[in-house]
């Protein structure tokens, strides 16, 4: 039997899995580059949204060392998604939103920490009143363009540089409330060069990043994007962390 220090980190990839969506068919070879490149061996579970939930024999995302909600949005259940971004923030397990996860990490922020309870995507509820996330001016899909940074956060530690050229496909973004989700402590920390926002985090959680664009589209799968390796050496941390302490989370 193999020890629990010898295993793989877990990694939850959060999302409905298909093979019509191009970055679901790059995610297993970005994280086979992980293990060859890198040296960092994950352990990949793909949870579809509708399994996941907040009510007793629900699946979750408790235990694993990683949770990435990727793109592919709609979902087939927007509270499945919202509980699992929930569950990686307020346990301090890393977490990685593209796309749509990044636009639900903002809205699940909305709801839970600001008390914006009626916010909504306009993707799921195009008539609600209060709309988080809209149809963005201009179509972002099939677009790249350039994202800066700010100063002293993740995203320019992770990308290691002010300014980068990224890759989206997606056609909604947050542009309500932004001032209240800043105030409740949720950090803008990449904009487009119309000064949208394009990135988030989570000062004070060992690793909760999001973005607008989708590093798991850059270049070559053979070289994972930096904010796809930096997600993995955070699982790798939370794997060790969870080994060396006095019991050992398992998922079964």
């Amino acid at each position: 039997m193999t020890s629990a220090a010898a295993r793989p980190a877990r990694i939850a990839l959060v999302g409905d899995r298909s093979p019509n969506v191009v970055s679901h068919t790059r995610i297993p070879l970005l994280l086979d580059a992980l293990a060859e490149r890198d040296r960092l061996v994950l352990d990949p579970y793909w949870i579809p949204s509708e399994d996941l939930g907040a009510g007793t024999g629900d699946a979750s995302v408790h235990g694993f060392d990683a949770v990435w909600v990727v793109p592919g949005s709609p979902y087939r259940s927007e509270a499945g998604v919202l509980a699992a971004i929930r569950t990686a923030r307020e346990e301090g397990i890393p977490f990685l939103g593209t796309c749509g996860g990044f636009q639900h990490a903002v809205l699940e922020y909305a709801r839970n920490v600001c008390g914006l309870t009626h916010v909504a995507h306009a993707e799921t509820d195009p008539d609600a009143e209060d709309l988080l996330i809209e149809p963005l001016s201009c179509s972002l899909i099939g677009h790249e363009g350039v994202v800066t940074t700010e100063p002293d956060s993740l995203a320019r530690a992770v990308l290691g540089a002010e300014r980068t050229v990224e890759r989206y496909h997606c056609s909604y973004g947050p542009s309500r409330h932004l001032d209240t989700l800043r105030a409740h402590g949720l950090r803008f920390s990449g904009y487009d060069e119309d000064g949208h926002v394009r990135m988030a985090e989570l000062p004070g959680h060992p690793f909760f990043l999001a973005s607008l664009f989708q590093p798991e589209l850059a270049g070559d799968t053979a070289r994972p994007h930096p904010i796809v390796r930096a997600l993995a050496r955070a699982a790798a941390e939370h794997a060790g962390a969870r080994t060396a302490g006095p019991r050992a989370t398992t998922v079964g």
